[in-house]
């Protein structure tokens, strides 16, 4: 029977993909701090197990994916935070928040889950179409994300050895919880539900990146081919800092 495991499943694209895989048949270990929501999950589908500990927490990560009945086919990494920074300045306590979920909190997560990893395993990783181009007051989230673009890829030329499958998965604006708190608009943002068909039929395909929406992320990817100078300058215009 096939098995996912998901982290950040108490909101969001997290809950949505729980909630989904379940409706397909799939046991489905749900990952997140809050027991009590992720219960209320559980409690949609007798598929869904809840999983509560805290990705940033490398012990609780360890004790919590080492038990010997977490054993999924399919490993979802999903979970995630954003803080942003103000006129450029830098504020390291922010930058270390977001990198222990963004960053360390992954690699928790892979450094727990490696010992399992076969060559039926297949590991989906959620960055951002942010990491594609410098974006303003995303210092911490975009660099954060800029790293696990690099991670996927370097782990894809490593671990393809043992024949573990990676997918990059790269979202614009999802309504979330999360972007609920942006005060800025949100060009092209798609729904939850939106976000989790693209990533399940991305997963299905065992494609190497699944991005999305199209035309948003297409968009960014060509902009990330241009020289620096005018990137920036672009991101400016496009985003109102021209100054």
């Amino acid at each position: 029977m096939s098995t996912v495991l998901i982290t950040g499943a108490s909101s969001g694209i997290g809950a949505q993909l729980a909630k989904d895989y379940a409706a397909e048949g799939w046991q489905v270990i749900a990952c997140g701090r809050s027991l009590e929501k992720l219960q209320q999950l559980a409690d949609t589908s007798e598929k869904i197990r809840p999983l509560a500990f805290d990705v940033t927490d490398f012990q609780a990560t360890k004790d919590a994916l080492g038990d010997a009945s977490v054993r999924p086919n399919l490993i979802i990494l999903n979970a995630g935070t954003c803080e942003y920074i103000e006129q450029g300045k830098v504020d390291v306590a922010l930058f270390r928040r977001v990198f222990d979920v963004n960053f360390f909190g992954v690699l928790n997560c892979i450094e727990a889950l490696q010992p399992i990893f076969t060559e039926t395993t297949h590991l989906a990783i959620v960055g951002s179409t942010a990491s594609y181009v410098p974006l303003p007051r995303a210092e911490a989230y975009g660099a954060s994300k800029a790293a696990l673009s690099y991670l996927v890829n370097t782990l894809k030329m490593d671990l393809s050895r043992d024949g573990v499958t990676l997918t990059l998965v790269s979202p614009g604006f999802v309504k979330t919880p999360l972007t609920d708190k942006n005060d800025f608009a949100m060009p092209m943002r798609v729904t939850a539900d939106y976000a989790s068909k693209k990533i399940r039929k991305g997963i299905a395909k065992r494609q190497s990146e699944v991005h999305f929406p199209p035309l948003f992320s297409g968009y960014l990817k060509l902009l990330s081919l241009f020289p620096m100078p005018l990137q920036l300058a672009i991101v400016k215009k496009m985003t109102g800092k021209t100054k």
